[in-house]
Formats: structure tokens, sequence, C-alpha cells
């Protein structure tokens, strides 16, 4: 925010130096950026005036001028500008002086004529960016005057740097009354007076959106000059706040808007047509903007409206169909308040902001559209004023205002979070200064905000409130006070950076990527049509929100084998964001969005690093099913075999968890391969999180007093049977069958199978360990109990004892 420091000093004029106000408002919340004068420095440049000016002889460009500077006697300067002429009043710099840069005025010959001094443009003195020619002053600057003291270029301009819960703040009178709060300097605001109705003209106004506008506040002026001159006073303070001069009905709505914070809009009168109607827009509407844009609209945006169609994008900018321009004699004028939550992000999206947005999105004062209506009306009659001039009276229409927000406010309270003993009374002071109004029960006060400080909502608002006008410089730097408390950790459960942990064991580096990501990569990796969009992407490519690690693991492998790396193992451990409408609103989800928090890894290149002792080979799935497996312990995963959009058919399959599917693992289809030019399939895996982080209590068990007994059984195996199956089918066998209950071990130790004869039986040797916890070691009968048993257990899978 932008601010002239003489412009505020007319609102409060606190007996303090430039530097000590900018310290002071920084201290108490509001940020100083920067702070300069309006003009740099420069001297001896004075007002002149060009008495007589003839062409120069030996030029086609050059003036000979005869200049009236106050000192008592013509001086003769030469000027290029093309807008010097006889009876204009300019800045001059006399010789000697020395202009921004450093630069010196010296006597000089241009084209053999003399030149005493240099007739200057505003650009040349740094006050602002026009140089079309000499800065041409009004007809009564005083002559031989300081040019400095007459256009107050010692003036400070402030830049603000205004936090976005501070909205009341983006205006001069807003600063004025942090001012006044702050130092105790009197406060005068701006006089508002009524104007006198003198027609009974009016436009029909509608609310049709109580979520978009709950105050329509407007009045009609007929028979205006719209080509009346911005007073010069308006033009400096506009210039110095940043806004350009451009006509007096705009720059009008500029000046309130910067004055008292107030977007407001003027329209054409005789370009309406119809009712003014705020509403959001309908779907198919377009509307060209001031700016030149042409937006396609959607009833995510508000509008005002005519018979014709939108008009305006509410809150943000109007059209250039119905703008006013110079030959505007009648005037429709908006004064507003606008929902913050419905405009809130919609200039973003347009890929623009715009001043009135800006305001509205941080909250606007809903209390006082009237009054400022009739405060733009005294300025648009004074300045654009005629004798055919008439004004209607107002309209003011208000749908379901906010409440005025009552906060009870405990002395005590305050006192504690602050960690400072202040004063009561100093407490009950602060809020007359900041305007709240309040009622006072010894040390329990009931505040009511006022309607411009959209921020004060909890008592820890007045308290910050009390805290920064008692001064943050004056708080102790205490160090902060907790008692430390080791938390029991469950033995049942484990954290992430455990599940981390063990993946960087096995050689895999972690990877934090963006959760939007390239909507190519959902339909590539995640099989996923119609992902999450967001509303306003970082870039154009990172679109969706992701379903899926994958692609963003795919893509730091392609980053690194383009940098010559052969060997990658990485993983990422983040959440994924699925559309799922059973999902409420809380502290920790967002409504219609499920978030579980997803384990992927990628292992690409040879499976050990090179070394002389093994043999060099392709990591292949069983490397990466070992390393899941180990990841997994003490919990067990099953692999069954499915097929997956993103991985290779055959090469593939489902990780499951206690009957329930958590993930899939595989190498990556050769069709993506080709894809993002992948020299080789890399293996990949990607599970949920959470049934990993229950794990089973560890439990004693005695060690044996004696020897384990070994027995080895060869089966002969149906082809189609698989030795998961098998461990199955044992291991249920053990849960019902009391002779297994010496069982400690079942290995698998070797299989055979016939070449060239797919169907064949296969020949599988297993291990079974026996052992015993009791008084006596395991006898022959109960190991000849077990084999039986397991045997019996495996016969429903038709499988049987090798002759």
């Amino acid at each position: 925010m932008l601010f002239s420091e003489s412009w505020l000093r007319t609102y409060v004029n606190p007996a303090i130096s430039s530097e000590e106000l900018q310290d002071a408002l920084t201290m108490h919340g509001l940020e100083v950026d920067e702070a300069r004068k309006a003009a740099p420095d420069f001297t001896g440049v004075v007002i002149a005036e060009v008495v007589e000016c003839r062409d120069h002889e030996n030029s086609d460009h050059l003036h000979v001028c005869q200049v009236n500077a106050g000192t008592g006697e013509l001086i003769q300067i030469v000027c290029g500008a093309p807008n010097v002429r006889a009876g204009v009043r300019v800045p001059c710099a006399m010789v000697g002086a020395e202009l921004p840069g450093g630069f010196k005025i010296k006597k000089a010959k241009l084209r053999g004529v003399p030149s005493n001094g240099m007739l200057c443009s505003a650009r040349e003195l740094g006050v602002s960016e026009d140089h079309d020619g000499l800065w041409l002053l009004p007809e009564d600057a005083p002559i031989g005057e300081d040019i400095r003291k007459y256009a107050h270029l010692d003036d400070v301009v402030v830049d603000l740097n205004v936090t976005p819960n501070r909205g009341d703040a983006l205006s001069l009178t807003g600063i004025a009354r942090e001012v006044h709060a702050v130092t105790g300097a009197e406060l005068k605001l701006p006089e508002i007076h009524e104007a006198a109705v003198t027609t009974d003209a009016a436009h029909a106004v509608k609310i049709e959106a109580s979520d978009l506008c709950a105050r329509y506040t407007s009045r009609v002026i007929t028979g205006l000059n719209a080509k009346a001159k911005t007073p010069e006073w308006m033009a400096e303070r506009l210039e110095r706040c940043g806004q350009r001069p451009i006509s007096a009905l705009v720059d009008i709505s500029n000046y309130v808007l910067l004055e008292l914070g107030r977007p407001t809009h003027f329209f054409d009168l005789d370009k309406l047509s119809g009712t003014v109607t705020a509403r959001w827009a309908k779907k198919g509407e377009k509307i060209e903007l001031l700016n030149g844009k042409t937006v396609d609209l959607t009833p995510y945006y508000g509008v005002i409206a005519d018979d014709n169609g939108s008009q305006a994008i509410a809150g943000i900018m109007g059209g250039s169909a119905d703008s006013v321009s110079d030959d505007t004699v009648n005037l429709f004028i908006e004064s507003a308040f606008f929902r913050p939550a419905a405009i809130q992000g919609r200039a973003r999206k347009l890929n623009f902001s715009s001043d009135s947005s800006f305001r509205f999105e941080r909250g606007v004062d809903y209390g006082t559209t009237r009054e400022h209506l009739e405060y733009i009306t005294a300025l648009v009659l004074s300045i654009c004023g005629t004798d055919t001039t008439r004004v209607g009276p107002v309209s003011d229409i208000e749908s379901d205002l906010p409440e005025r927000r009552v906060v009870k406010f405990r002395a005590a309270r305050c006192r504690k979070l602050v960690g400072v003993d202040i004063p009561t009374d100093f407490m009950e002071e602060a809020f007359k200064r900041l305007g709240f109004e309040y009622t006072r029960d010894g040390d329990l006060f009931t505040v009511t905000s006022p309607t411009y400080r959209f921020d004060i909502e909890i008592e820890e608002d007045l308290v910050e409130e009390v805290a920064r006008l008692w001064g943050y410089d004056k708080l102790p730097e205490n160090p902060p006070l907790e008692r430390a408390v080791m938390l029991p950790s469950r033995e049942d459960r484990r954290t992430q950076h455990d599940l981390r942990l063990k993946l960087a064991g096995r050689g895999y580096q972690e990877l934090v990527n963006f959760s939007f990501v390239e909507e190519k990569w959902e339909k590539d990796f995640g099989g996923e049509a119609a992902p999450i969009r967001l509303l306003n992407p970082i870039a154009s490519q990172l679109s969706v929100m992701r379903t899926q690690l994958i692609g963003g693991l795919v893509d730091i492998l392609r980053y690194n084998l383009n940098r010559k790396e052969d060997r990658v193992r990485v993983f990422e451990l983040g959440r994924v964001f699925f559309q799922d409408p059973t999902i409420e609103p809380s502290d920790t989800s967002v409504k219609g969005v499920r978030q579980p928090e997803h384990l992927a890894g990628l292992a690409y290149g040879t499976a050990d690093a090179p070394q002389w002792g093994i043999k060099s080979r392709r990591v292949d799935f069983f490397d990466v099913k070992g390393d899941l497996e180990r990841l997994a312990f003490p919990l067990t995963l099953d692999f069954v075999p499915e097929v997956f959009p993103s991985l290779h058919p055959g090469r593939s399959a489902g990780v499951y968890l206690d009957g329930k599917r958590i993930g899939l693992i595989g190498e990556l289809h050769p069709r993506l391969q080709q894809a993002y030019d992948l020299p080789l399939c890399p293996v990949v895996f990607e599970i949920d999180v959470e049934p990993l982080l229950s794990v089973p209590v560890p439990e004693h068990k005695p060690v044996s007093k004696f020897q384990k007994s070994l027995r080895d059984i060869s089966l002969a195996v149906p082809a189609s049977v698989t030795s998961k199956q098998i461990f199955d089918a044992v291991r249920a066998a053990r849960r019902t069958d009391v002779r297994l209950a010496c069982l400690t071990d079942f290995r698998l130790f070797d299989v055979y199978h016939p070449e060239n004869q797919p169907s064949a039986d296969k020949s599988m040797a297993f291990r079974l360990v026996l052992e015993s916890f009791g008084e006596e070691a395991v006898t022959e009968a109960q190991i000849e109990g077990a084999t039986e048993a397991v045997i019996a257990g495996l016969e429903p899978l038709g499988i049987k004892l090798r002759a």
C-alpha cells in the first residue's frame, strides 16, 4: 500500500518525525517496506515563466527562450521541448543547479547560441516518467519559488506491507486510524454530508445472490461534464500513491478507493438496459473487461448484469460495454459490499489482479456504503458538476449482512498470554483508540468490533491488539518454558519413519515431489481419467492432484539417466488424493477428498553394485519383492499375479496383507518404457502405508533344551499348484491339528520340473523342523505324526508323497 505522508498528516499529525512515524507503524504491526521522497534530491530549480520563445536559427527543433525566473532580469535558455511556448510556467534549473544523478547545470552554447540554464520535464526531476515535454505548471504558480517547496517534493512516499488480515489498513483513513491508535494524536476523518436530492431519477437494482452481494448502494446523477479536468491536488495525491491520472470520473473512483478503502464502480447510465442485478454468472456468458481482456464466464464468478447480460465481474473489474468516457453525461454509481469468500481466488484464476479485488478479498467495510456514496457524490458534483446536474435519491438494498462480532475479553487472560503485567486501564484506552465499542465489568470487557475490522473474531485477536499497542518492543525476551514429557511409544505400532529407515537400509534414496502433477501421469500410471483439478496451478503442466506416486519416481529416473546414472533406487512416502463424497471436513481433511499415505519405490539397473565377486545381472521382480517383504516384516505379505494398466502383463502382482490388497508390484509396462524413453524397464511398487504400521507385539518363547529334529519329504505337486498354496495349507493345518504343535518351521529347499513338459507334475522337497519345549525330546512317533499331518493337509491340493 503506497501512500503519501503529507496526505496522511491531513487526517492525523502526530508530533514525530517521518522516521519515527515509520518506526511506530512497523513496531505496531504494519511493516514499512520502503520510504522515499516524492522526488530524488536536487537543488537550484525554481518556477519560471517563458516570456518569449523563438525558433533557433541553426536548428529545426531547438527554441531560444527568454525566461523570467524571479531574478529581476530575463535569462536566455535554449530548449528543445516540443511544448515550450511563451506564457507557460515550468521548472527552471539555474546555472549551478544539481539535478538527480549528479548532473550539474553550467553555462553553455547550443548551435552557437548561449544558454544559461535548463527548462525541465517531470522525468528529468525524477517526479514521474512523463517525458513528452516540459512539466507545465498552473498559471498561478509563483515565479521564483523553489519547485521542491511548491510541488511538495520533499513529501515522503511510504510503501506499507499490509498483512492479509488487515484489509482495513488498505486506505489512508485506515492508516490514519492506526496512527491515532498508536500515538494518540487527534484524528480528523473526511467530513461526509448528504447531497441534496434534486431529481427522482433512479435505476432499478436487485440482489439475486445474497451469498455474493450483501449490500448494494447506488445513485443516479445526471447532466455531468465528464471532460472536466482532474484537480491538481487530486492528481498529485494519486500519483504519489502509484496511480496515473486518467480522467475526472476514473480519478474520483480511484481517489475514494485510496482514501476510504471503498472500491466503487461508475456505469454510464445511458448504456444500461433494465434492472441492475447482482448474481452469479451463467455458463456461456462472455464479457470484455476494461483491461481489454475477454473472459468466458461460469457460475464460479459473480457479476453485475442488466437485461443485456453481464456488465461487470463483481468486486473485480468492470466491463467496457457500459464504461464511462468523456462523453458520459448521466452516471450510475455503485457502492457495494461483496462477500470476501465470493471474491477470493477469482482474480488469480483470471491471471490478473485489481485494486478492488485486492480489497474485497480481505474484507471491505459493509457498514458505510451509503456514507461513502455521499462522499463520492460530493466529489463528482464539485469536479464534474454543471448548472444542469441533478442528483437522484440513494438506493440502499441489504441482503443478509454479516453480524458484528461480540467478543468477551478477560484482562487476566491477556496478561497471561502476553507475559506482561499490562494495566487494565491501558487495555480500556487501547479499545477507545481503536474505535471498538465495549462495556466493562471490572476486568471483563465485552467488545463489539467495527464493521471494517473483519479480523476480530476471538479473544486472542483482542489480546493481539492490546499487545501491539502496548508495544512489541516492550515485551520481555523470555525464552519459552515447557516441561519435557517423554510420550510412550506403542509396541504394536511403528511410524512412517521406521519404514523410511528400512528402505534406506536396502539402498533406496528418498524423494519429495510435488503433490500436483501432470495430468498425463495420472492417465499413464494411475489409470485415472478424472483426477482432482487445481483451480490455480503454479505451472500449466502441474494441473491435477496425484493419485499415485510412480509417475514422480519415473520422472526422477529419467533425470538421473540423462546424467549417466545407470543404477537407481528411489522411493517416496507421501499423500495421494482421491475424490470421495463421504469425507467430511475437519482439521485434517477436506470435504470430498480422501488423502491416504502411499509408499512407492523404483529399482533400475543392476541388482548389485559392480564388484568382482558377483556376476552382474539386471534387477528383477523378485529382488524388489524381497525388499518389500523385508520392509513389511514381521508382517507377511502375499503376492498374487494380477494385471494393472501401468505394469507389464505377466510380470506384475497385487500385494496383499491379511487377504486385503494394499498395493501393486511389477515391471513397468513396455508401452510406458517406450513413451518415457527408458532403455530398460524399471521394477516399481506402490502400497498403502497405514496397513503396515500395525505390527504384532513380540511374544516370549523359551529356547528348547533339546536338539531340533529334521525330517525331509519329497512331494509330487501338480503344475498348477503354487508354493503359496502349499504354505497356506500347512499353516491352516497347524491351527487345527495337534500333531503339528511341535512343528516350528516348514521350508522349501528343492524344486524339479521336467523339461519341455509344462503340464507334468513337479517335484518339491520340503524340510520339517520339529522342536520340543517341554521336559522330553520329540519322539519318533511325534515326528511321524507331524509328517502324516502335513501330507494330509496337502492332499486337497492333489499333492502326494513321491514314490
